[in-house]
């Protein structure tokens, strides 16, 4: 799915409206019908109050047509208008004009006497401002948006939170605790600065001109089941696991070999046909206890790496995960980016040592991943004011060296030399120790199995997020653990090729 501008979203309403010979009218009533139809299924008790605040434009008069749709199947519904300015859109004007026909208690606040209002309330739905904000909130606006945020009732935002930018940084909005917005992602909604504003995130169809979004030019893109499923290589009748890919896992120190450990079980249960890992000797019983399925090669140095040096030809490396930063560690690291110009994924410990000598970064291959957490990602590519900047500087650090980086975190953002790809799986059931490690397998297992360096970061960071969506039923997320991604790749794998 597309990730679009507040202007290329107002371009293909418009283009809606022309191509289909439809009126704005139509298009709002289409909007806040399918809003109606996730709150409902939503909420389906009638009995709370409602109170929804309208603003002056669309958005405004997106809520005031949801106020009408809930009172005619028997909720119980307030309206509140904020009245910012005097002058209304076309369209919110004439919603009001049928709020107050159908006699719904409608209230146009203009002054400070907000919070009776609010506490008289079960439930909230938020409608003062969408994508046309273009301005910081003040005034009235900005006094009803801090009431609501202090009232501590549920609130639905319709589309956007209110007061949230969709393409700059955010200083006040709506805290929602569901956001439902139209059909097309907007970036702001999958920031982590902005977690606190969208709460869940749901996406309903509205209807607009598919032709106008395909035409529409972003380097932006919602990476969604749909796209994973395109993107993954059929299993061969006649494979072996000579055709499936050779994996070379890097890392381990004395205390840290569970590490690779992980990143070998989920190379290997993402589809790989061979893993071997590379270690210190204290991690070679280590390895071949817990993973027998996999292969293990010796470092001379007991307890940390000294050298990276085998007579293997493998796929893919994926090196870092609990390697450690030992100066030894360090001058064989650089020795092996000088010397190895394959597939390649950095994690962890990797990326330390490359925030530390940031001149062997010219030294990677074209297409290596890096996948930081953002503290790693901060020593890589500096501080940033706010997480469109943090974007800005990440998409200059993949053009200027060449290579893909995973920021991981809720909503994974996969950046190339071309792209932005935001990951739609996941829960906070993934900030687990070894998390990162499993990621960094899995990556590599694809890789080598003849992935392009984004695809494999994309693929990879879906289907690990997806692990922990398939199991919120069954595994509470405080106690999920990163073998309990490794447990249900498979289910992953097949919830994505799973027909219709």
């Amino acid at each position: 799915m597309k990730i679009l501008t507040a202007e290329q979203i107002r371009n293909i309403d418009a283009e809606t409206i022309r191509r289909e010979g439809i009126s704005s009218l139509a298009l709002m009533k289409r909007a806040a019908i399918a809003f109606y139809n996730f709150f409902v299924k939503r909420c389906p008790d009638k009995e709370p109050v409602i109170l929804i605040f309208a603003g002056t434009g669309n958005n405004g008069g997106d809520a005031l047509v949801v106020a009408r749709l809930l009172q005619q199947s028997g909720y119980r519904v307030k309206v509140c208008v904020v009245e910012q300015r005097d002058h209304y859109s076309e369209d919110c004007a004439h919603n009001l004009r049928r709020v107050k026909a159908e006699l719904i208690p409608c209230r146009i606040i203009r002054n400070r006497d907000l919070y009776s209002v609010v506490d008289a309330c079960d439930l909230i739905i938020d409608g003062i401002f969408g994508t046309g904000l273009t301005r910081e909130v003040e005034g009235i606006a900005a006094e009803v948006i801090e009431a609501i945020n202090k009232c501590g009732r549920p609130v639905y935002s319709i589309d956007l939170p209110s007061g949230l930018f969709t393409d700059r940084n955010t200083s006040l909005a709506v805290r929602a605790t569901v956001t439902v917005t139209f059909q097309i992602p907007k970036l702001a909604l999958y920031l982590p600065e902005n977690g606190d504003y969208t709460g869940e995130v749901q996406i309903v169809d509205i209807g607009l001109d598919e032709e106008s979004i395909d035409v529409a030019e972003t380097d932006m893109v919602f990476t969604d089941r749909e796209a994973i499923s395109s993107l993954l290589k059929p299993l061969h009748r006649f494979a072996h696991k000579g055709t499936q890919g050779h994996v070379l896992l890097v890392g381990g120190s004395v205390g840290k070999c569970g590490s690779i450990c992980l990143a070998a079980k989920a190379a290997l249960r993402s589809g790989c046909g061979l893993v071997t890992g590379y270690l210190p000797r204290c991690g070679t019983s280590v390895i071949q206890t817990v993973v027998p399925e996999a292969m293990a090669l010796e470092d001379p140095h007991r307890e940390h790496i000294t050298e990276i040096a085998c007579n293997l030809h493998p796929d893919a490396i994926g090196i870092g995960p609990g390697m450690g930063q030992h100066r030894d560690t360090e001058r064989a690291f650089c020795t092996f980016l000088t010397g190895y110009r394959g597939p390649l994924v950095i994690d962890a410990d990797g990326l330390n040592i490359l925030s530390l000598h940031p001149e062997w970064l010219a030294l990677l291959s074209p297409g290596t991943i890096l996948t930081p957490h953002p503290k790693e990602l901060e020593r890589l590519i500096g501080d940033w004011r706010d997480d469109f900047e943090k974007i800005e500087k990440t998409r200059l650090f993949a053009k200027r060296y060449g290579v893909v980086i995973v920021v991981k975190g809720a909503y994974s953002l996969i950046v190339d030399c071309d792209h932005l790809y935001v990951n739609s799986s996941g829960t906070p059931a993934l900030a687990t120790a070894g998390s990162g490690d499993v990621l960094t397998g899995m990556i590599t297992s694809l890789l080598a199995q003849g992935y392009k360096p984004s695809d494999a970061a994309r693929v990879g960071v879906y289907l690990h997020g997806l692990t922990a969506d398939l199991t919120q039923k069954t595994i509470h997320p405080r106690s999920f653990m990163a073998g309990d991604i490794i447990a249900h790749i498979g289910a992953a794998y097949q919830s994505i090729e799973k027909k219709g």
